[in-house]
C-alpha cells in the first residue's frame, strides 16, 4: 500500500501543472463516475495537501456546481426528478439558509447536487447562485481535504455522531419565524 502511495505521489510531482488540472477535471467528471464528493476532496488533501487541496477542491466543487446550473435547465426529465426529489425532502417547506446549506454539505449522506438544487431554489439569479454555491462549497473543501485522514480514521458510530452533531447545528442555524394564517389570526363570526 505504502508503494502505491509513493507511486501516485511520484506521478502527481511528474505531471506539474497537469496534475491540479487532472483533479478539477475529475471534480467535473464526478457526477458520472459515481464518485462522492467526500472522497474527491480527501484525495485531493492527500495528494496536494491541505492548502493547494483545499483550493483546487474549491475550484472544482464551484465548477461542478455551476456546470449543475446550466446542465439541469437543459434536462427536463433531470430538472423534474430533482423537482420530485427536493419536494420529498423538504416536506415541510422550510427555507434553508447557505449556512445550513453549507452544514448540511458536510454530511457524507446528503446528495450533493440536491443541495445545490436547495441554492437554485434560494437564488434570485445566476450570480448569486454562484456566490451561495462558493460558501456553501468552502467548509466542505476545508474539512474534507485538511481532515481528510482523521475521518477516514473514523468508526461507524464515531461517524454517525459526527452526522448527528451537524443536524443539530443545522437546526440551530435554522431561519426562526413563525406562519400565521389570516383566518386563524382574524376570527371571523
Amino acid at each position: 500500500m505504502a508503494e502505491t502511495s509513493i507511486a501516485v505521489l511520484a506521478w502527481v510531482e511528474h505531471q506539474g501543472a497537469w496534475a491540479p488540472l487532472l483533479f478539477i477535471a475529475i471534480h467535473l467528471l464526478r457526477p458520472l463516475l459515481f464518485l462522492p464528493v467526500m472522497l474527491v476532496c480527501i484525495t485531493g488533501g492527500m495528494l496536494f495537501g491541505p492548502v493547494a487541496g483545499t483550493a483546487y477542491s474549491v475550484i472544482g466543487t464551484l465548477l461542478s456546481s455551476v456546470l449543475f446550473y446550466r446542465m439541469i435547465r437543459l434536462v427536463p426529465f433531470g430538472l423534474k426528478k430533482m423537482q420530485a426529489m427536493y419536494q420529498k425532502w423538504n416536506k415541510r417547506k422550510a427555507h434553508l439558509t447557505v449556512r445550513q446549506v453549507a452544514i448540511l454539505r458536510l454530511i457524507p449522506f446528503i446528495h450533493f447536487h440536491l443541495l445545490s438544487y436547495c441554492l437554485i431554489e434560494m437564488s434570485k439569479d445566476f450570480k448569486d447562485y454562484t456566490k451561495s454555491s462558493l460558501l456553501a462549497n468552502f467548509p466542505l473543501a476545508v474539512v474534507y481535504t485538511s481532515v481528510g485522514q482523521w475521518i477516514t480514521l473514523l468508526s461507524i458510530p464515531m461517524l454517525f455522531l459526527f452526522s448527528g452533531f451537524l443536524a443539530l447545528a443545522c437546526y440551530l442555524l435554522r431561519k426562526k419565524y413563525e406562519v400565521l394564517i389570516w383566518q386563524d389570526f382574524f376570527q371571523t363570526s
